[in-house]
C-alpha cells in the first residue's frame, strides 16, 4: 500500500511565508465586482482575516461597486458598511476611514474640474475629482499599533475644506508607498495579467515594469488593468516590494498568491530579481 502524502507539507510551506511576512504591511484594494458582489466580498474578507491572524498588517482600500455612477453616493455608503460588517464577521477589528479623517490624504483639484469654491458649498457633494498630493500616516500607524485594520475610502480634502473624490487605484498605491508596504494587491475579475485578454490560460505569473509597459503598448491590457498601470508603476518606483494582480472571483486566490511557491496571479516587480527567487 503506497504511503500517503505528508498531510502537513502544505502547512510547513505556508509557515515559511508566515515567518517571512509577519508584521509586514500588505495594502489590498477591493473595488468593482469584488466589492459589489456579497459572496465575493465575503470571500475576500475571510482571506484578509487570515492574513491578519498570521500577524500580517493589512490596510484595505476600497472603491465603489460596479453599478455606481457616483463613487460616494448613498448606495456606495451601503457597500462601504457591508464591507466593514463582513470584515467584522470574519473576526477583523477594522476601522472605517476616509482620507479626510485627520487630514490623512491631501489633494488638489484636478485641472478642468469645476471651481472648488463654488462646489464646496453644496452639502454632501463629493463629485469633485482631486489628485493626491500628500499622505499623513499618523492615524494609520496609531490604529495599526492597536492591531486594528484601517479600511480607507478614497476621499481627500484640501485646506479650504473641499472634499475630493480620488482614484482608488492611486490611493492604494500612494498609501502603500507611504507605509513602505511589502506588497500591494489588486483583486481583479481576471486571474491576473493575461498575455491574451480573453484567455485565462495565458496568465503571466511574473512581470517587470518594462514588460508591463510593452504589454500596454501592444494593447494587451484590458480596461481594468489600463487604469491600474500607472498605480502599479508609482508603487514600485516608490519602493513597494511587489504588486500582485490576483483574481477576486476565486475564493482562495489571495492566500495562494501569498502562501504558495506557485502563486495564483501575477507578481509585478520593478525589475527582474537577481538569482533564484520564489513567486511570493
Amino acid at each position: 500500500m503506497p504511503l500517503s502524502p505528508d498531510p502537513y507539507a502544505a502547512l510547513r510551506n505556508a509557515a515559511r511565508y508566515v515567518r517571512q511576512f509577519r508584521r509586514k504591511t500588505f495594502v489590498v484594494l477591493l473595488d468593482g465586482p469584488v466589492i459589489g458582489d456579497a459572496r465575493l466580498r465575503r470571500a475576500a474578507c475571510e482571506q484578509i482575516a487570515l492574513l491578519w491572524t498570521f500577524s500580517i498588517q493589512p490596510v484595505v482600500v476600497h472603491g465603489a461597486g460596479p453599478e455606481l455612477d457616483t463613487p460616494f453616493d448613498a448606495m456606495s455608503a451601503k457597500v462601504r458598511m457591508d464591507l466593514l460588517a463582513d470584515l467584522q464577521a470574519a473576526g477583523v477589528p477594522c476601522v472605517g476611514l476616509s482620507g479626510v479623517d485627520a487630514g490623512l490624504l491631501k489633494a488638489r483639484r484636478r485641472s478642468g474640474e469645476a471651481s472648488a469654491e463654488s462646489e464646496a458649498g453644496r452639502a454632501g457633494n463629493y463629485n469633485l475629482v482631486g489628485d493626491i498630493e500628500s499622505v499623513d500616516t499618523r492615524l494609520l500607524q496609531h490604529l495599526r499599533s492597536g492591531d486594528y485594520v484601517p479600511v480607507l475610502a478614497p476621499l481627500a480634502g484640501d485646506p479650504s475644506g473641499a472634499v475630493y473624490n480620488a482614484s482608488a487605484d492611486t490611493v492604494a498605491a500612494t498609501v502603500a508607498v507611504a507605509l513602505a508596504a511589502e506588497k500591494l494587491f489588486f483583486l481583479l475579475p481576471t486571474p491576473g495579467l493575461l498575455r491574451r485578454q480573453e484567455d485565462p490560460a495565458s496568465l503571466i505569473p511574473q512581470a517587470t515594469l518594462t514588460e508591463l509597459a510593452a504589454l500596454e503598448q501592444e494593447g494587451q491590457l484590458g480596461g481594468a488593468l489600463r487604469s491600474k498601470a500607472y498605480a502599479i508603476r508609482s508603487a514600485l518606483v516608490g519602493g513597494v516590494g511587489s504588486v500582485h494582480l490576483v483574481s477576486g472571483m476565486q475564493p482562495n486566490a489571495l492566500l495562494e498568491e501569498v502562501f504558495t511557491n506557485e502563486g495564483s496571479g501575477t507578481m509585478v516587480l520593478r525589475e527582474a530579481p537577481r538569482g533564484p527567487g520564489g513567486s511570493a
